[in-house]
Order: C-alpha cells, then sequence, then structure tokens
C-alpha cells in the first residue's frame, strides 16, 4: 500500500479504500466535468433524463386520483432520494468516458445485468425503503397536526397547509425531518453507488465508504447536497424540459464527485 500522504484518510483495517479531503473547487471542477458528459451525448441523455420527472409527475398524479393529497409533496420530495439509483446508467457513461471508451445504449444498461449489479441493486433496496419510510413519517406528521381539519380539493388542503397554525406546524416538522433525511441519504449513498458500479465491493463497504467520504469532507458535501438542491428547484421551475438537463448533468458530475473523494 502507497505511503500516507497529505490531504488522504486511510480506511481501517476491515476497508482499504482511501477517501480524499476535497473542497469547493472539486465540487466545481466536478460540475464542469459532469457538463462536458452530458455535451457528448445530450440527445440521449436528454431523453434519460425526461425518466426521472416524469416519473415524479406521475406519482404526483396518482396520489391525487386517490384522494392521497397530503402525500403529494412528500411523494414528489421523496423522488429525490433514489437520485443516486436512478443515476447509475448516467455513472456508467461517465466510467466509460474516464476511460476512453464509447458506449452503446446496450451496453449502459448492462449495469443492471452485471456481476456488481447486486450490490446496486441492494442499495437501491435500502434506498426503496427510506423513500417509504419517509411516506409513513409524512403521513403521521400530517395526521398529528391537520389530520382532523377536513378539505376537499387539492385547493383547499392548500389553504389549510398555509393559512393555518396547524398548516405552518406541518410545514415546519415536515421540511425538518425531510431536511435530516435527505442529508443521511446524502452522506450514506454520494459515494456507494458510483463505487458499487465502479468497484467489487459490498453495500456495507460501498455505504461506510461514503460516509466516511462525507465526514472528511463536510463543507464540500454541504455545497455539493446544496447544488443539488437548487439545481433540481430551477429546473423544476422549468418544468420537465429543464429537469431533463439538469438531471443528467447532476448524475454525470455525482460520478466526479465519487472520483474525487474515493481515487483509486
Amino acid at each position: 500500500m502507497a505511503a500516507p500522504h497529505a490531504g488522504v484518510h486511510h480506511a481501517d483495517a476491515s476497508d482499504d479504500i482511501d477517501v480524499r479531503r476535497i473542497g469547493a473547487s472539486d465540487i466545481f471542477d466536478a460540475i464542469k466535468l459532469g457538463i462536458a458528459d452530458f455535451n457528448a451525448k445530450p440527445s440521449h441523455l436528454f431523453l434519460l433524463g425526461l425518466i426521472y420527472p416524469i416519473g415524479c409527475v406521475l406519482g404526483a398524479v396518482w396520489a391525487i386520483q386517490r384522494d392521497l393529497i397530503p402525500l403529494v409533496f412528500p411523494i414528489i420530495s421523496g423522488y429525490a432520494l433514489m437520485g443516486p439509483f436512478a443515476a447509475v446508467i448516467l455513472y456508467e457513461v461517465s466510467r466509460r468516458r474516464e476511460q476512453g471508451r464509447d458506449f452503446a445504449w446496450t451496453e449502459a444498461f448492462s449495469v443492471f445485468t452485471g456481476p456488481r449489479f447486486k450490490t446496486i441493486g441492494i442499495l437501491g433496496l435500502v434506498l426503496s425503503v427510506i423513500f417509504l419510510i419517509w411516506l409513513l413519517i409524512a403521513q403521521a406528521i400530517y395526521d398529528a397536526t391537520i389530520g382532523g381539519i377536513g378539505f376537499d380539493t387539492l385547493a383547499g388542503f392548500l389553504r389549510v397547509v398555509f393559512l393555518t397554525p396547524e398548516g405552518w406546524t406541518l410545514i415546519v416538522i415536515g421540511n425538518g425531518v425531510g431536511f435530516l433525511l435527505a442529508v443521511a441519504v446524502l452522506a450514506a449513498f454520494v459515494v456507494s453507488f458510483p463505487m458499487a458500479l465502479d468497484r467489487d465491493i459490498g453495500p456495507i463497504v460501498a455505504i461506510r465508504t461514503s460516509l466516511r467520504a462525507a465526514f472528511a469532507s463536510p463543507g464540500a458535501m454541504a455545497l455539493w447536497g446544496a447544488i443539488i438542491v437548487g439545481s433540481m428547484i430551477i429546473g423544476g421551475l422549468t418544468l420537465l424540459v429543464g429537469l431533463a438537463v439538469v438531471l443528467p448533468v447532476l448524475g454525470h458530475a455525482s460520478w466526479h464527485v465519487y472520483r474525487k473523494a474515493a481515487p483509486r
């Protein structure tokens, strides 16, 4: 093993993967590289980027049609928790470009059948469970705050949320819990998914390494999280077209954040 050097935190005895302390310049460089990856095949990745926001819209419509209006926002925001898994194909595209290899759609989708998909699949299952837990928590917060106040339409629900003390209690508690959950997901999965694609490791090692990388660079990871949230808000304001560009760029940039935080 190479001799220790400044800026690198060595793993413990059960894990020989090194993580590197990164800064804001690394995050912005990762975004620049992510934009370059997107520009390499913009039309293909634009269409791929549409899948994720369309899923959010369909989830919201499903909730409204089944009189689950209070779960519309938790479903939409919860989809963001699934982002690291949804970007697996984008990681593969960036990995191939980094190696100087071209890619075809049949090869890109091979990540779902390759030998390392077992770890990726387990990580995806963990994220799915977290998503379901978030929905249960959101429902419990709703029941404890405005659950006893009646409404018949989405507009009526919004009036209750924004024009009553109980509604503002829902907003504060719900967003606070959601923020803490998002921080935990970012720390546990910011590195784990691309690492599981890149290396022959198990899910526990992947999550532990991601947590170590997050704790080694809390400022940079907080900046990266803020950029993700801000970019998704801006993309959402421009509807599906904006998200179809923002999401692929963020996915590619996530790969490069991993490569900077856990270099080989």
